[in-house]
Protein backbone atom coordinates (compact mmCIF):
# COMPACT_ATOMS: atom_id res chain seq x y z
CA UNK A 1 0.00 0.00 0.00
CA UNK A 2 1.38 3.40 -0.99
CA UNK A 3 2.12 5.92 1.73
CA UNK A 4 3.57 9.39 2.28
CA UNK A 5 6.89 11.00 3.11
CA UNK A 6 7.99 14.53 3.98
CA UNK A 7 11.31 16.35 4.18
CA UNK A 8 11.52 19.67 6.05
CA UNK A 9 14.72 21.70 5.69
CA UNK A 10 15.69 24.85 7.59
CA UNK A 11 19.10 26.55 7.48
CA UNK A 12 20.12 29.49 9.66
CA UNK A 13 23.88 29.01 9.51
CA UNK A 14 26.13 28.54 6.50
CA UNK A 15 29.60 27.00 6.61
CA UNK A 16 32.23 29.54 5.64
CA UNK A 17 29.70 32.39 5.38
CA UNK A 18 28.77 33.66 8.86
CA UNK A 19 27.51 36.88 7.24
CA UNK A 20 24.69 34.90 5.60
CA UNK A 21 23.17 33.92 8.97
CA UNK A 22 19.38 33.92 9.31
CA UNK A 23 17.19 33.47 12.38
CA UNK A 24 13.91 31.79 11.52
CA UNK A 25 14.64 28.95 9.12
CA UNK A 26 15.20 26.20 11.69
CA UNK A 27 11.96 27.22 13.41
CA UNK A 28 10.24 27.03 10.04
CA UNK A 29 11.32 23.42 9.51
CA UNK A 30 10.30 22.41 13.02
CA UNK A 31 6.95 24.23 12.75
CA UNK A 32 6.15 22.60 9.41
CA UNK A 33 6.99 19.17 10.81
CA UNK A 34 4.79 19.78 13.84
CA UNK A 35 1.95 20.96 11.61
CA UNK A 36 2.10 17.89 9.41
CA UNK A 37 2.20 15.64 12.45
CA UNK A 38 -0.54 17.36 14.47
CA UNK A 39 -2.95 18.34 11.73
CA UNK A 40 -2.20 16.17 8.71
CA UNK A 41 -1.57 12.80 10.31
CA UNK A 42 2.08 12.23 9.44
CA UNK A 43 3.98 9.96 11.81
CA UNK A 44 7.57 10.49 12.90
CA UNK A 45 8.72 7.69 10.58
CA UNK A 46 7.10 9.46 7.63
CA UNK A 47 8.99 12.72 8.22
CA UNK A 48 12.61 13.86 8.24
CA UNK A 49 13.99 17.23 9.29
CA UNK A 50 17.39 18.58 8.25
CA UNK A 51 18.70 21.72 9.91
CA UNK A 52 21.93 23.72 9.64
CA UNK A 53 24.98 21.40 9.34
CA UNK A 54 22.76 18.43 8.44
CA UNK A 55 21.39 20.31 5.45
CA UNK A 56 24.24 19.95 2.97
CA UNK A 57 23.44 19.72 -0.70
CA UNK A 58 24.39 16.05 -0.71
CA UNK A 59 22.08 15.22 2.20
CA UNK A 60 19.12 17.19 0.84
CA UNK A 61 19.38 15.75 -2.65
CA UNK A 62 19.97 12.22 -1.37
CA UNK A 63 16.80 12.37 0.72
CA UNK A 64 14.76 13.75 -2.16
CA UNK A 65 16.19 11.22 -4.60
CA UNK A 66 15.22 8.37 -2.28
CA UNK A 67 11.71 9.76 -1.93
CA UNK A 68 11.30 9.98 -5.70
CA UNK A 69 12.71 6.47 -6.17
CA UNK A 70 10.24 5.09 -3.62
CA UNK A 71 7.40 6.87 -5.41
CA UNK A 72 8.50 5.39 -8.74
CA UNK A 73 8.50 1.97 -7.07
CA UNK A 74 4.90 2.47 -5.96
CA UNK A 75 5.76 2.83 -2.28
CA UNK A 76 4.75 6.50 -1.94
CA UNK A 77 1.95 8.55 -3.44
CA UNK A 78 2.29 11.84 -1.51
CA UNK A 79 5.58 13.71 -1.19
CA UNK A 80 6.14 16.91 0.78
CA UNK A 81 9.26 19.09 0.66
CA UNK A 82 9.73 22.39 2.47
CA UNK A 83 12.86 24.53 2.30
CA UNK A 84 13.61 27.63 4.34
CA UNK A 85 16.92 29.24 3.47
CA UNK A 86 18.44 31.86 1.23
CA UNK A 87 17.73 31.95 -2.47
CA UNK A 88 20.25 33.14 -5.03
CA UNK A 89 20.91 33.20 -8.76
CA UNK A 90 23.37 31.32 -10.92
CA UNK A 91 24.41 31.14 -14.52
CA UNK A 92 22.26 28.90 -16.73
CA UNK A 93 24.65 26.35 -18.18
CA UNK A 94 22.03 24.01 -19.68
CA UNK A 95 20.69 26.57 -22.17
CA UNK A 96 17.08 26.10 -21.07
CA UNK A 97 16.67 29.64 -19.74
CA UNK A 98 16.23 32.44 -22.27
CA UNK A 99 17.02 34.96 -19.55
CA UNK A 100 20.39 33.38 -18.79
CA UNK A 101 19.66 32.88 -15.08
CA UNK A 102 18.80 29.82 -13.07
CA UNK A 103 17.21 30.23 -9.66
CA UNK A 104 19.10 28.42 -6.93
CA UNK A 105 18.80 27.50 -3.27
CA UNK A 106 21.49 27.81 -0.64
CA UNK A 107 22.45 24.70 1.39
CA UNK A 108 24.58 24.72 4.54
CA UNK A 109 27.76 23.97 2.57
CA UNK A 110 27.38 26.75 -0.01
CA UNK A 111 30.73 27.46 -1.68
CA UNK A 112 32.31 29.36 -4.55
CA UNK A 113 34.65 28.15 -7.25
CA UNK A 114 36.56 30.45 -9.63
CA UNK A 115 34.42 33.42 -8.70
CA UNK A 116 31.07 31.69 -9.21
CA UNK A 117 28.91 29.31 -7.23
CA UNK A 118 30.35 25.79 -7.03
CA UNK A 119 27.75 23.47 -8.65
CA UNK A 120 28.58 20.77 -6.10
CA UNK A 121 27.50 23.05 -3.27
CA UNK A 122 24.39 24.81 -4.52
CA UNK A 123 20.96 23.46 -5.48
CA UNK A 124 19.94 24.64 -8.94
CA UNK A 125 16.30 24.80 -9.97
CA UNK A 126 17.06 22.53 -12.94
CA UNK A 127 18.10 19.78 -10.55
CA UNK A 128 14.76 19.92 -8.75
CA UNK A 129 12.87 20.11 -12.06
CA UNK A 130 14.62 17.04 -13.41
CA UNK A 131 14.17 15.05 -10.23
CA UNK A 132 10.48 15.79 -9.71
CA UNK A 133 9.72 15.26 -13.41
CA UNK A 134 10.40 11.57 -12.81
CA UNK A 135 7.41 11.18 -10.48
CA UNK A 136 4.56 8.96 -11.68
CA UNK A 137 1.45 10.81 -12.78
CA UNK A 138 -0.61 9.68 -9.78
CA UNK A 139 1.83 11.01 -7.15
CA UNK A 140 0.90 14.22 -5.35
CA UNK A 141 3.86 16.54 -4.74
CA UNK A 142 3.61 19.50 -2.38
CA UNK A 143 6.60 21.88 -2.29
CA UNK A 144 7.01 24.89 0.02
CA UNK A 145 9.81 27.40 -0.62
CA UNK A 146 10.25 30.12 1.99
CA UNK A 147 13.09 31.79 0.14
CA UNK A 148 13.53 34.28 -2.67
CA UNK A 149 15.64 35.25 -5.66
CA UNK A 150 15.63 39.01 -5.51
CA UNK A 151 17.19 41.51 -3.16
CA UNK A 152 14.38 44.04 -3.42
CA UNK A 153 10.97 44.49 -1.88
CA UNK A 154 11.48 44.09 1.87
CA UNK A 155 9.09 46.26 3.83
CA UNK A 156 9.14 46.99 7.53
CA UNK A 157 11.63 48.16 10.12
CA UNK A 158 14.85 47.56 8.22
CA UNK A 159 16.85 48.73 11.22
CA UNK A 160 16.73 47.58 14.82
CA UNK A 161 17.20 44.48 16.94
CA UNK A 162 14.43 42.43 15.32
CA UNK A 163 14.43 43.96 11.84
CA UNK A 164 13.34 41.60 9.06
CA UNK A 165 16.11 40.17 6.90
CA UNK A 166 15.90 39.31 3.24
CA UNK A 167 16.35 35.62 2.45
CA UNK A 168 18.52 36.37 -0.53
CA UNK A 169 22.24 36.08 -1.25
CA UNK A 170 23.70 38.03 -4.16
CA UNK A 171 25.63 35.82 -6.60
CA UNK A 172 29.44 36.07 -6.77
CA UNK A 173 31.00 38.70 -9.00
CA UNK A 174 31.79 36.35 -11.90
CA UNK A 175 28.65 34.23 -11.80
CA UNK A 176 27.20 35.79 -14.96
CA UNK A 177 30.24 37.51 -16.46
CA UNK A 178 28.82 39.19 -19.57
CA UNK A 179 25.33 37.69 -19.30
CA UNK A 180 22.92 40.27 -17.89
CA UNK A 181 19.64 38.58 -17.08
CA UNK A 182 16.20 39.08 -15.64
CA UNK A 183 14.37 36.90 -13.15
CA UNK A 184 11.90 34.25 -14.29
CA UNK A 185 10.90 32.73 -10.97
CA UNK A 186 11.09 29.09 -9.90
CA UNK A 187 8.37 26.77 -11.17
CA UNK A 188 7.81 23.03 -10.92
CA UNK A 189 6.15 22.91 -14.32
CA UNK A 190 9.21 23.20 -16.51
CA UNK A 191 10.67 20.66 -18.88
CA UNK A 192 13.83 18.88 -17.70
CA UNK A 193 17.09 20.64 -18.46
CA UNK A 194 19.59 18.99 -20.39
CA UNK A 195 20.92 16.35 -19.76
CA UNK A 196 18.14 17.90 -20.85
CA UNK A 197 17.52 17.69 -24.27
CA UNK A 198 17.61 13.93 -24.61
CA UNK A 199 14.59 13.21 -22.42
CA UNK A 200 11.78 11.30 -24.07
CA UNK A 201 8.76 13.18 -25.38
CA UNK A 202 6.56 11.47 -22.78
CA UNK A 203 8.87 12.55 -19.95
CA UNK A 204 8.81 16.16 -21.15
CA UNK A 205 5.02 16.11 -21.41
CA UNK A 206 4.72 14.80 -17.85
CA UNK A 207 7.09 17.45 -16.51
CA UNK A 208 5.28 20.31 -18.20
CA UNK A 209 1.85 19.07 -17.21
CA UNK A 210 2.75 18.63 -13.53
CA UNK A 211 -0.84 17.56 -12.98
CA UNK A 212 -0.39 16.82 -9.29
CA UNK A 213 2.48 19.14 -8.44
CA UNK A 214 1.73 21.99 -6.03
CA UNK A 215 4.21 24.77 -5.39
CA UNK A 216 3.85 27.24 -2.51
CA UNK A 217 6.35 30.11 -2.55
CA UNK A 218 6.92 32.96 -0.15
CA UNK A 219 6.83 35.73 -2.74
CA UNK A 220 6.75 36.69 -6.38
CA UNK A 221 9.96 36.40 -8.41
CA UNK A 222 10.78 40.10 -7.98
CA UNK A 223 10.06 40.21 -4.24
CA UNK A 224 11.89 39.22 -1.09
CA UNK A 225 10.79 36.71 1.52
CA UNK A 226 11.30 38.08 5.01
CA UNK A 227 13.02 36.40 7.93
CA UNK A 228 11.08 38.12 10.72
CA UNK A 229 10.24 38.26 14.42
CA UNK A 230 6.82 37.15 15.71
CA UNK A 231 5.71 36.98 19.33
CA UNK A 232 9.16 36.39 20.79
CA UNK A 233 10.63 34.07 18.14
CA UNK A 234 11.79 34.16 14.54
CA UNK A 235 10.17 32.62 11.47
CA UNK A 236 9.89 33.19 7.79
CA UNK A 237 6.85 35.39 7.22
CA UNK A 238 5.42 32.93 4.71
CA UNK A 239 5.83 29.91 7.00
CA UNK A 240 4.53 31.75 10.05
CA UNK A 241 1.30 32.77 8.34
CA UNK A 242 0.87 29.43 6.56
CA UNK A 243 1.07 27.56 9.87
CA UNK A 244 -1.16 30.14 11.57
CA UNK A 245 -3.91 29.93 8.95
CA UNK A 246 -3.75 26.14 8.84
CA UNK A 247 -3.97 25.79 12.62
CA UNK A 248 -6.61 28.50 13.07
CA UNK A 249 -8.81 26.89 10.41
CA UNK A 250 -7.99 23.33 11.49
CA UNK A 251 -7.38 22.57 7.81
CA UNK A 252 -10.99 23.28 6.90
CA UNK A 253 -10.02 25.68 4.09
CA UNK A 254 -9.07 24.84 0.52
CA UNK A 255 -5.53 25.59 -0.56
CA UNK A 256 -6.66 28.65 -2.54
CA UNK A 257 -8.52 30.00 0.50
CA UNK A 258 -5.46 29.41 2.67
CA UNK A 259 -3.25 31.43 0.33
CA UNK A 260 -5.89 34.18 0.07
CA UNK A 261 -6.12 34.42 3.87
CA UNK A 262 -2.33 34.54 4.14
CA UNK A 263 -2.14 37.40 1.64
CA UNK A 264 -4.72 39.37 3.58
CA UNK A 265 -2.88 38.91 6.88
CA UNK A 266 0.52 39.76 5.42
CA UNK A 267 -0.45 42.72 3.25
CA UNK A 268 -0.09 45.43 5.86
CA UNK A 269 3.32 44.35 7.18
CA UNK A 270 5.25 42.66 4.38
CA UNK A 271 5.87 43.58 0.75
CA UNK A 272 5.69 39.97 -0.36
CA UNK A 273 2.79 38.14 -1.94
CA UNK A 274 2.72 34.36 -1.32
CA UNK A 275 2.14 32.30 -4.45
CA UNK A 276 0.44 28.97 -5.12
CA UNK A 277 0.84 27.02 -8.36
CA UNK A 278 -1.13 23.90 -9.19
CA UNK A 279 -4.18 22.72 -11.08
CA UNK A 280 -7.60 24.09 -10.20
CA UNK A 281 -8.83 20.84 -8.67
CA UNK A 282 -5.97 20.57 -6.20
CA UNK A 283 -6.05 24.28 -5.39
CA UNK A 284 -9.75 23.95 -4.62
CA UNK A 285 -9.19 21.18 -2.09
CA UNK A 286 -7.88 21.20 1.48
CA UNK A 287 -4.50 19.65 2.19
CA UNK A 288 -5.58 16.16 3.12
CA UNK A 289 -4.26 12.66 2.79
Amino acid sequence: MASKKALFVGINKFAGYPQFALNGCVNDAKDMAALYKDLLGFTSSEMATLTDAQATKANIMARLTTMVADAKAGKLDYLVFSLSSHGTQMNDTSGDEPDGKDEAFVPYDIAEKSGAWDPDHIICDDELHDLFAQLPANVLLEVYLDTCHSGTGLRGAEFGLHAPKARFVAPPDHEFDQKPARMRGFTLNAAPSDAGKQESASARKAAVAGAHHLLWTGCKANQTSADAYFNGRYNGAFTYYFVKVMRDSQNKLSRKKVIAKMRTLMKSSFAQTPQLEGNATNRGQAIAY
